[in-house]
């Protein structure tokens, strides 16, 4: 079948051409009074008219195409969800997104970025799977980049991250809110902007509740089941042990049911447990089933991929927005008041 044009859904909706693409365009959509603007969406819809990218790109100078390259998507349950955010904001706006995961192979991902760059890509969004800080390459010094998960220690590119901080402090602030006032942390020893920034968090909240820090109830562990359970294990075999542990992560969390149940306690009736993922896998593995703290990865996405496109089409103010995303809490069965208060 012959592709519908612009000047069939004229000709059927009997206005002009340039009335038709005013009213299809996102950004002359305005110069058309409503009624014949809806008139005219209608016609096109009931045609199955669609517009050509490829002249339009040629008329923008653009191929409406962005590029995501990531690290480690291949082994990281939460990169679907990122993924997901960022295709679905560049859907709703025309638009189409190239993933590449470049396995945390520099030379690999080296030649992404240039057979991106190949293919015209009109931005990056250039994603890490954990909230770390990156160098963007070089190449890519032209091309509109967005860090998604990540941050620069130049601070030349707009970003976009969870708030560790504040995930933290509601993780924390759950646990305080049951009534525990002895409560441990097992925090990440790898030296990341998350085990700063979550420290932060436990700290700020148990002082804005009156409670202090005890140094002796703060641990680091490998972010794993195995340094979770390690560490509870140590903390949970103490005579004045806590009546409640937040963890890191959700597989730190997991390890804290290990140890827990190695030592003959029951969760929550004798400890209190709460995570930072909402991994579901292990959140809602676990039993009774983890309380933590989600990480807003599809939100992430999203944002990334609409604050690119605002950039490109230059809907911003001059200079990078960095973007610290809310982290929600997660309510399941691992926290109850404690035992003995």
């Amino acid at each position: 079948m012959r592709r519908i044009g612009i000047r069939d859904v004229a000709k059927a909706a009997e206005v002009s051409v340039t009335t038709v693409s005013h009213a299809l365009s996102e950004t002359h959509a305005a110069r058309v009074n409503e009624k014949t603007r809806t008139h005219i969406q209608a016609v096109a819809n009931r045609l199955g008219y669609s517009p050509n990218k490829m002249a339009s790109g040629l008329r923008s100078q653009r191929s409406n195409v962005l590029g995501l390259l990531s690290d480690e998507i291949a082994t990281t349950p939460f990169a679907g969800e990122m993924i997901q955010g960022a295709q679905d904001a560049a859907y709703d706006r025309g638009w189409l997104v190239m993933i590449l995961d470049s396995s945390m192979d520099i030379e690999l991902e080296k030649h992404q970025i240039s057979t991106l760059l190949q293919h015209q890509i009109d931005g990056l969004v250039y994603a890490r799977m954990f909230h770390q800080e990156v160098v963007v390459p070089g190449a890519l010094d032209k091309t509109p980049v967005i860090l998604l998960d990540a941050i620069s220690e130049h601070d030349a590119f707009s970003s976009v991250v969870p708030d560790e901080e504040a995930a933290a402090a509601t993780a924390t602030g759950a646990l305080i809110a049951a009534g525990h006032k002895k409560i441990a942390f097992i925090n990440n020893r790898d030296d990341i902007p998350a085990t700063h920034a979550r420290l932060r968090g436990f700290e700020h909240s148990m002082r804005t509740n009156g409670l202090e820090v005890d140094p002796t109830l703060v641990a680091t562990a490998s972010a794993e089941a195995t340094g979770g359970r390690e560490a509870a294990l140590e903390l949970l075999s103490s005579p004045d042990r806590p009546t409640a542990i937040f963890a890191f992560n959700d597989r730190l969390a997991m390890g804290v049911y290990q140890a827990a149940a190695a030592l003959g306690l029951q969760i929550p009736k004798d400890l209190s447990v709460i995570g930072i993922d909402n991994l579901e896998l292990i959140a809602e593995g676990l039993w009774p089933g983890l309380s933590t703290v989600a990480l807003p990865h599809y939100e992430m996405g999203s944002w990334a991929v609409g604050r690119l496109l605002d950039e490109i089409e230059g809907k911003t103010e001059p200079g990078p927005m960095h973007m610290k995303l809310a982290c929600p809490l997660v309510e399941r069965e691992s926290i109850a008041p404690p035992a003995h208060t």
